[in-house]
């Protein structure tokens, strides 16, 4: 008879219960589990940027200027979803690996632990921002647009514990393979955020600061609902105990191995849009910026299935480095680069047709309407890399759920540090191509970027599958 250990008999005990229908499939077909996982994400994600497209609408109707002022807070946004999504992805890597090798206490404490850490965050990004908003957004060239952005950024600064729970929870909740759950949170959100939005900016008359009071409320009932599952229904698969609680270095280090490396790889984001914005401002106007960040938001619900994709990739291969099965991590990601190659290629095709009609939706107002060709040239020029996307996004979500935080980051920053930034300087610069050489640059950047990762990645799963078992790759984290 075969003899299982404690840890074992408790994760088949928990097994049985109705929760854990997500660690059953995470544990089978990996194909099957890409799509399972993915679609409510993809749904989720559709949902989420469709309401930032709205509340981009509804700003625009106060003019160009409201426009490029959340142009210009939106790289300090996106820190706030990086720090956030980074610990989400690293926690979520981490109780997946766990869940992959039977360990359900080790799975409980590194949801404890993550929980713990972005509290901390919170406080450390909050205060800061908070206090000199007005000097930062001075310093990074908002000029007759700062008192808009400081509206806007502080209310978004003094509600950020809603949105790094909101997207730690969520991961947590991925993470165990409850993507439905997760998606019915943000679904509910952003369909809340799209009603109130109208009423916040102009019944209420709060302005550009209204558009981000909705944002927070709506994120705070999506907060609610993940917090009541997790913390009082207490229904879900990791389950928390605050008590006696102690730092544990190698939970720390398991959590920041992937936590570190992936917020860094948005933070890089955020860095790299604001030297975008620098430059736009220079070789353009506000007006540049007003369209960079207008379109770069059609830009991402268009990548917005392939975040989902992405979500489902992290849990799907990190239980499969868990339970070291390469062969049904390999297949998961190249499975999921097929299909995200498919659907890019369709919204590149959408998004360059219907352009103009997509412009004309964020230029209705007269105070707008002087940037739709702009828009519209922009929207043409960016769909191109959308295909390309699916390679480095994909390819960057297995090396988080094996463990290998730093080889994404670095192949990351090669693309938004280095690539993008280069050579959208370079065309709008020193072959005096503008403001249309920026937005060359960005697609230049971002396929040269992704191309470098998944031959990485290629690399990486052809070596350990000839190494075997014994190479460990989740534990190395380089």
């Amino acid at each position: 008879m075969e003899l299982k250990t404690a840890a074992d008999s408790n994760f088949s005990e928990s097994e049985e219960s109705p929760e854990t229908k997500g660690i059953r499939i995470l544990e089978g077909d990996p194909k099957k589990a890409i799509i399972k996982l993915a679609v409510p994400m993809i749904v989720a994600m559709s949902v989420q940027t469709l309401y930032q497209l709205i509340d981009t609408f509804w700003v625009s109707g106060l003019g160009a200027d409201a426009l490029a002022a959340m142009g210009f807070v939106f790289p300090f946004y996106f820190i706030s979803m990086a720090l956030s999504n980074g610990l989400g992805i690293g926690g979520g890597a981490a109780i997946s690996r766990k869940i992959g090798a039977r360990d359900k206490a080790g799975a409980d404490n590194v949801a404890v632990h993550t929980i713990i850490i972005m509290m901390l965050l919170v406080l450390i990004f909050t205060i800061p921002f908070y206090v000199f908003a007005p000097h930062i957004f001075s310093l990074v060239g908002a000029g007759k647009t700062t008192d808009l952005a400081v509206a806007y950024a502080r209310v978004i600064f003094l509600g950020s514990i809603v949105i790094f729970f909101t997207n730690v929870a969520n991961s947590i909740l991925r993470s165990e393979g409850d993507s439905k759950r997760a998606m019915y949170a943000m679904v509910l959100g952003a369909a809340l955020n799209i009603v109130i939005d109208p009423i916040f900016i102009y019944t209420f008359k709060m302005g550009i600061a209204g558009a981000a009071w909705a944002t927070l409320l709506s994120l705070a009932v999506s907060s609610a609902m993940m917090l009541n599952w997790l913390f009082f229904k207490k229904d879900t698969f990791v389950s928390f105990d605050f008590k006696d609680f102690s730092f544990e270095k190698s939970i720390i280090n398991d959590i920041f191995r992937i936590s570190v490396p992936a917020s860094a790889q948005q933070l890089s984001m955020s860095l790299s849009m604001l030297v975008l914005n620098l430059i736009i401002v220079n070789v353009s106007s506000t007006d540049g910026v007003a369209v960079y960040s207008t379109g770069w938001r059609v830009a991402t619900i268009a990548i917005a299935p392939l975040v989902g994709i992405a979500t489902a990739v992290v849990s799907v291969s990190g239980a499969a480095f868990g339970a070291k099965d390469f062969e049904k991590a390999k297949t998961a990601h190249t499975y999921a680069v097929k299909v995200g190659l498919l659907i890019e290629g369709g919204v590149a095709a959408f998004t360059f047709i219907f352009a103009p009609q997509i412009a004309a939706v964020f230029t209705q107002t007269e105070e707008a309407a002087h940037i739709a060709p702009d828009l519209i040239q922009f929207l043409r020029i960016i769909c191109i890399f959308y295909p390309t996307v699916s390679l480095g996004m994909l390819s960057t979500s297995l090396f988080q759920g094996a463990g290998k935080g730093f080889s994404a980051l670095t192949a990351n920053l090669l693309r938004t540090i280095v690539f993008t930034p280069l050579f959208a300087a370079f065309f709008a610069f020193n072959l005096n191509m503008g403001q249309v050489g920026a937005w060359w640059g960005i697609v230049a950047g971002n396929a040269i970027g992704a191309g470098v990762v998944y031959v990485w990645v290629k690399l990486y799963l052809s070596t350990i599958l000839k190494t075997g078992p014994l190479h460990k790759p989740f534990e190395q984290g380089i």
